[in-house]
């Protein structure tokens, strides 16, 4: 389980002193989709006077980089890369461009101005919690259906995706911790008339609030 951006891409902009500071974050899985996204900004802001990046990857961010891209050392990339962390999202880039308007800021005024405008776009855009999954396949009989449906619906699971053939296929996205106890609770539930099988992982978005 952990923390991203609750969109895939999103845009935050600022003005300092007349430099206009824009963030563009994105959710990405590896290094090529960071680095791509990274370039597709500097396309489009071929003509700005920055495009600072940084990015974290994996869910104890085992990958960390940065770039200053012109900028005095340790004034730009550092600070962005300090509030991904800070905030404690995986998986996120995020690309801070600066046009300048004339007026030097100094090195404090660049690192509150490298880590105001990224910190902004994290607390507009919001967070979702990834919770690791398993799809379960579910096999029954017509006639248990409805009760197998209605239980999941009481307990609050989602809606499975249903398949009629000589019996019915249930495909239900369940937590990990979950899986064990679903199994044993929906074979009492149904006398021993069910199978199972577990497939593959897949993370599931849950809203998150630090409240």
């Amino acid at each position: 389980m952990y923390l991203t951006i609750s969109k895939t891409n999103y845009t935050h902009e600022v003005v300092i002193k007349k430099s206009r500071f824009i963030t563009n974050l994105a959710r990405v899985k590896d290094e090529d989709e960071a680095r791509a996204f990274i370039e597709q900004i500097r396309k489009t802001h071929y003509h700005a006077n920055h495009n600072v990046f940084a990015y974290v990857l994996g869910d104890s961010d085992q990958i960390q980089r940065m770039s200053d891209d012109g900028e005095p050392s340790g004034t730009a990339g550092v600070p962005i890369l300090e509030v991904l962390k800070k905030n404690q999202v995986h998986d996120v880039v995020a690309v801070v461009t600066r046009y300048f308007g004339g007026i030097k800021l100094g090195a404090g005024g660049l690192i509150r101005a490298y880590a105001g405008s990224p910190a902004e776009a994290l607390s507009a855009v919001g967070f979702v919690q990834l919770v690791p999954q398993k799809e379960l396949h579910i096999s029954l009989s017509y006639n248990t259906l409805d009760k197998v449906q209605y239980w999941l619906e009481q307990n609050n699971y989602p809606a499975p995706a249903i398949t009629y053939t000589d019996q019915v296929e249930l495909l239900l996205p369940v937590d990990e911790a979950n899986l064990v106890q679903l199994q044993e609770t929906l074979t009492d539930l149904t006398n021993g008339q069910i199978d199972f099988k577990v497939g593959r992982q897949v993370l599931a978005e849950v809203p998150y609030t630090d409240e």
